[in-house]
């Protein structure tokens, strides 16, 4: 068993930035690799977030020797290639936990999780998640979101919402890119997001958001089905009044007409808007409720202490 002084040790891979920024802020050691051209998965810790000292940087060749205590798995390609590769056959015997970030692609219900080694803990960042993957392992965990309170506050002078999705336009329907389109008809939408510069503002790093984000009169989630994105938790914990689909996770996040408003119509959703754009009294009663509920779901302490609770229940297990 570990000795309270002794900081648990994890590895790995920058796969979802601000993810990780988020739960490196815990009492634990991160490792990352990386390899001589910081390729996809093997970034390092990036530019882009401000990292404390305890998220280090491996080079891929030294990562078998170093001493781990937990291997954490965020994609498939980690856990079916990328440790076969990198890892040694002492490090794969390490307890093991995988982060799914997403709902199932292959079908809404009937998808089997693809980790089906029992000896790995399954960990969905959303209750919807769990509720429609079919997971087989014995372990199945939810630890959602965290996210801090920010220091900045919501403003909302400028008269439009703005969108925050990568990619959007390549990513299509499930992330909403036609509803944008419909939307943004009629009322005016700023789309942040790597990958948007032909239709909106292009890509604002993370460290930069939260100050650009707070100008704008709401946010909105056009996204039919994914995972819970954290610009959402982000946006609600600054206080900008949140417009979105009432689907997946979302549902359970916003009280519609309290702090937020969300529908599965979307000219319902047009309505608010024009109406959040037209009487800034309205959002400003929204944003206050918003950041109450951003503060009760999504605290940064609760998150990180779940995650080490969790991290030292795995190596204690595999300890006895």
């Amino acid at each position: 068993m570990l000795t309270e002084t002794k900081r648990l040790r994890i590895f790995t891979w920058n796969i979802h930035g601000s993810y990780l920024y988020y739960l490196s802020l815990g009492d634990y050691i991160i490792y990352v690799p990386y390899d001589e051209n910081r390729s996809d998965r093997y970034a390092g810790r990036g530019t882009t977030y401000p990292f404390g000292n305890n998220v280090i940087e491996v080079p891929v060749r030294e990562v078998r020797n170093i001493e781990f205590d937990i291997l954490l798995f965020q994609t498939d390609e980690n856990f079916f290639i990328d440790q076969q590769e990198i890892l040694s056959d002492k490090q794969r015997e390490l307890p093991s936990i995988y982060i799914e970030h997403d709902p199932p692609w292959e079908h809404p219900t009937d998808a089997v999780h693809p980790v089906r080694d029992p000896r790995v803990t399954v960990v969905h960042v959303t209750h919807y998640n769990r509720t429609m993957w079919q997971t087989t392992v014995p372990d199945v965990r939810v630890i959602t979101h965290g996210v801090p309170a920010d220091t900045v506050k919501y403003k909302g002078q400028i008269k439009k919402g703005i969108v925050v999705i990568n990619n959007l336009p390549s990513r299509g329907r499930m992330l909403g890119f036609d509803i944008f389109n419909e939307v943004r008809k009629c009322i005016p939408l700023d789309l942040v997001g790597m990958g948007s510069e032909n239709y909106g503002i292009g890509e604002v790093l993370h460290p930069q958001l939260p100050e650009f984000m707070s100008q704008y009169r709401f946010f909105f989630n056009p996204i039919r089905y994914t995972s819970l994105g954290l610009a959402v938790c982000e946006a609600m914990m600054i206080g900008i009044p949140v417009v979105g689909l009432a689907t997946t996770e979302m549902s359970t996040v916003i009280t519609n007409q309290h702090s937020g408003f969300i529908h599965t119509d979307v000219n319902y959703l047009i309505e608010k808007m024009q109406l959040l754009l037209d009487v800034p009294s309205v959002a400003y009663d929204i944003s206050h409720a918003s950041r109450i509920r951003a503060k009760e779901l999504f605290d940064i302490t609760r998150f990180t202490d779940e995650w080490k609770q969790l991290f030292n229940e795995k190596i204690n297990t595999k300890v006895l």
